[in-house]
């Protein structure tokens, strides 16, 4: 018994040291582990202290790995050791490196990352801006100095991007991959926005509804854009409007007319307000046509936002505009022809036309945040027009073939006549748009709704002919009557609603590839006037590829649709010489398919940043309605008569050609069709090619001089004579080539605030600057009118656009 218990003896250690390591292990392991452990929390920045999302965070020699969340913030637990290191990375960005030593408990860690191979020294050079989406954001913030004959709009910066092309420095209007002006849609803060609808001339245009003076952002799409923008087939251009924060203003004056801007804004209240005066009377003196010019646009717009608690905002937006164009008509004298076969056209008019575009917009939104990643917003907005074109003109022409000796065409006169244009034409139209809209970012997916109901009423008076009297004969000429070559009549009403929704879903992600961006999204909108219901599926991908993070690669592909509005749909229909217009109701929307491949390449060059972008593209297009251009008035066919395509490819160098400051140079090759009746016809917009260069210099060692220099070099566009039909013959214009050239001097430079002249106190900026329109005095046409001879041959007489002329202007930013 003795050995048994000493056995039991000698072995309870044993039990109590298993017992006690049992307890350890459920009660003291964890608090010991614990001593071992450390939790690593932060958010990661970019160099603007914006959060970035979806970086990686690891620690080097460990599986403890994370990701960023959408306000950058990470979590992270690790294993202490004698040297942490933690790694910071995302692809566009620096990888950063943090060293703990000893780390115990909860640490702490803010990072910032800063743009890939941007810096030098201690200096950081921000770069280039990347696209992922097929939304591009431009910047517009250098462009202020930029000779414009229109003024210096937002549209005029548009036209030097890829893609892009206007033959009339006249216009703000811009074809965009062989479509008209019609198919490009513009929204501010997220509301479409409209222009007048009887304008024919960029004589009559005025200003644009955009004041650049107001923009904070400015995207841009050419093709393949999400499902939340709406039913055209060509464009998207989407201004989002500033918010200031504090005290701002600034003032213009030139030849061409005058502009005022001021802001204010605090953590709870912004407003802006914009005025703007336009004239091209100076512009217009240039023309063949002489007489008395007497256009004045007028422009104001406000946008107020107020915060009355942290979750709730509501802003407006209201504009008013007027454009007033009157002209009384002297003479004309225009050369052309060739060398071997040069004409002359000479005209002495009486009469007069006087136009009235008046136009009111506004809108109201209120927008509730739920958090920082939910918030939804109901919208209101009404627009309204009134317009008014009246002319009375009429013109007695001479047609002359002269030679290389003949100063005057006596003796030469190949063609005489008389011509009458009359017109009262009256238009007014009412939308109006209600809106529901949401957006919910739920980890690593954006996510966007919206529903819309929108109400039409447009009515329409119009009244216009021409007589022409060539060689003693009116023209057509009928042996039993006299008879005016063009009569047309219409007058309609519409009373139309429109329902749309989308839905759409942006989604982010990391892979052993690199960085995916998925957009998918649906829209559908139904239109009551034709009881049609359309649907759009969209979709693009874009990747930062690891093998390389200086490429970007981009594909997009979706269903656009070109929903008619108001012109597409006024069929006409002749009767004895008179034509009569009646609303379509079989009418049906125009449809595009969008194939788009891109790729952009962002390298540095002599101690500078560019980036190098290529866009491919095919649209497949049905139930197309065709049309005839004159300056920029479209008349469309009333039917869908035709399906076509248009393919193309643009390129586009961006960056620092001179230290400092941006400029780019663009070129586009483009074809686009379409089949009428069995027989393929270029359309209206079938330019070839379109060079474009826009460059910014300065003096060396002297920053008070800067240079803006915009040229163009496009093909010429096809077309037809007037009321020809669609299987009119078709005919091509020259070129388009213009330079146009602006120097500017800073006549104060106050941005530091440091100037303690009392005069100069008030004062950021003064800027003097000399501009130069049409550099090179080229003849552009902008269309034709045609005249028959005595041997009923026709000719098409150019109509040329403004000639070389100069601007002086100057500019005051305030403190």
């Amino acid at each position: 018994m003795s050995n048994r218990t000493k056995t039991t003896t000698t072995q309870c250690p044993a039990i109590v040291r298993l017992v006690m390591a049992i307890i350890i292990a459920w009660s003291g392991a964890p608090h010991l582990l614990a001593q071992n452990d450390v939790t690593i929390t932060g958010v990661v920045t970019d160099g603007d202290g914006a959060p970035i999302e979806f970086a990686t965070v690891h620690v080097e020699h460990q599986p403890a790995g994370t990701m960023t969340n959408l306000k950058g913030e990470y979590t992270l637990q690790a294993r202490s050791a004698d040297s942490l290191v933690v790694v910071y990375s995302m692809i566009g960005y620096n990888t950063r490196k943090r060293v703990l030593t000893r780390p115990q408990g909860k640490v702490t860690l803010n990072v910032t990352l800063p743009h890939t191979g941007y810096e030098l020294g201690e200096v950081t050079v921000t770069e280039v801006k990347r696209q992922t989406g097929t939304m591009q954001d431009l910047d517009f913030d250098d462009t202020h100095l930029m000779p414009s004959a229109t003024g210096g709009g937002i549209e005029s910066f548009i036209t030097t991007q890829a893609g892009v092309s206007s033959n009339n420095e006249l216009s703000s209007q811009y074809n965009v991959r062989g479509g008209s002006f019609d198919e490009n849609i513009v929204y501010v803060n997220g509301i479409e926005v409209y222009r007048p609808l009887l304008i024919s001339s960029g004589q009559q245009e005025g200003l644009s509804f955009i004041n650049p003076d107001m923009v904070e952002n400015v995207g841009f799409s050419s093709g393949g854009y999400e499902a939340k923008y709406g039913d055209k087939m060509a464009s998207v251009l989407d201004i989002t409007y500033r918010r200031p924060e504090a005290f701002e203003a600034s003032a213009s004056m030139s030849l061409l007319g005058a502009t005022a801007y001021v802001g204010y804004g605090n953590e709870h209240f912004s407003m802006t307000h914009g005025l703007r005066y336009k004239t091209s009377r100076y512009l217009l003196g240039t023309m063949d046509t002489k007489g008395e010019y007497d256009p004045n646009f007028v422009d104001y717009q406000t946008y107020i936002t107020w915060k009355p608690a942290k979750r709730w905002e509501i802003g407006f937006i209201g504009n008013f505009s007027q454009n007033r164009y009157n002209f009384i008509p002297a003479n004309r004298t225009t050369r052309f022809g060739t060398l071997e076969t040069m004409r002359e056209f000479q005209v002495y008019f009486d009469g007069a036309e006087r136009d009235l575009f008046r136009t009111y917009f506004g809108s109201l939104e209120l927008r509730y945040r739920l958090n920082d990643f939910n918030s939804v917003a109901l919208r209101a907005a009404a627009f309204r027009t009134n317009e008014q074109e009246t002319y009375d003109i009429q013109g007695q022409y001479w047609l002359s073939d002269l030679d290389e000796t003949e100063q005057s065409p006596e003796g030469n006169t190949s063609g005489v006549g008389t011509y009458l244009e009359h017109a009262r034409n009256f238009l007014t139209a009412d939308v109006q748009t209600y809106s529901l809209t949401g957006n919910h970012r739920i980890k690593a997916h954006d996510l966007n709704w919206g529903l819309e109901l929108k109400h039409e009423k447009i009515n329409e008076r119009m009244r216009e002919w021409e007589m022409r009297d060539s060689a003693g004969y009116s023209l057509p000429h009928l042996p039993d009557r006299v008879s005016v070559i063009y009569n047309l009549n219409s007058h309609n009403s519409l009373a139309s609603n429109r329902f749309s929704f989308y839905a759409q879903d942006t989604y982010k992600f990391n892979s052993k590839i690199g960085l995916f961006t998925i957009n998918l999204g649906i829209r559908g909108s139904y239109w009551g006037f034709n009881r049609e219901f359309i649907f759009s599926p969209r979709g693009s991908i874009g990747l930062i590829p690891k093998f390389n993070e200086d490429f970007t690669f981009r594909i997009a592909s979706g269903l656009y649709y070109q929903a008619p509005f108001y012109k597409e749909f006024r069929d006409t229909f002749t009767v004895n010489g008179n034509t009569d217009v009646r609303l379509n109701r079989d009418i049906r929307s125009q449809r595009s398919v969008h194939f788009v491949v891109a790729g952009d390449y962002k390298f540095r060059a002599i101690g500078r940043p560019f980036k190098v972008t290529v866009e491919a593209y095919y649209k497949k297009m049905s139930n197309l309605i065709p049309y005839n251009v004159d300056n920029v008035k479209i008349t469309y066919f009333g039917h869908n008569m035709s399906h076509g395509y248009a393919t193309g490819i643009d390129l586009k160098f961006y960056g620092e050609f001179v230290k400092g400051t941006d400029s780019w140079i663009t070129f586009s090759l483009m074809k686009t069709q379409e089949n009428i009746n069995g027989r393929w016809v270029p359309r209206p917009t079938d330019q070839r090619y379109n060079l474009s260069l826009y460059f910014t210099d300065y003096f060396t060692k002297n920053d008070r001089w800067k240079l803006s220099l915009k040229a163009s070099v496009a093909d010429g566009l096809p077309f037809r004579a007037p009321h020809s039909g669609v299987d009119g013959q078709v005919f091509k214009a020259p070129a388009y080539k213009r330079v146009d050239i602006g120097m500017s001097y800073r006549l104060l430079d106050n941005e530091d605030g440091n100037n303690h002249r009392r005069w100069a106190k008030p004062f950021k900026n003064i800027w003097l600057g000399l501009d130069c329109f049409n550099l090179l005095g080229i003849n552009n046409v902008n269309s034709y009118y045609w005249v028959t001879d005595v041997y009923d041959n026709q000719f098409a007489v150019p109509n040329y656009l403004t000639g070389r002329q100069l601007n002086v202007r100057l500019l005051f930013e305030f403190r």
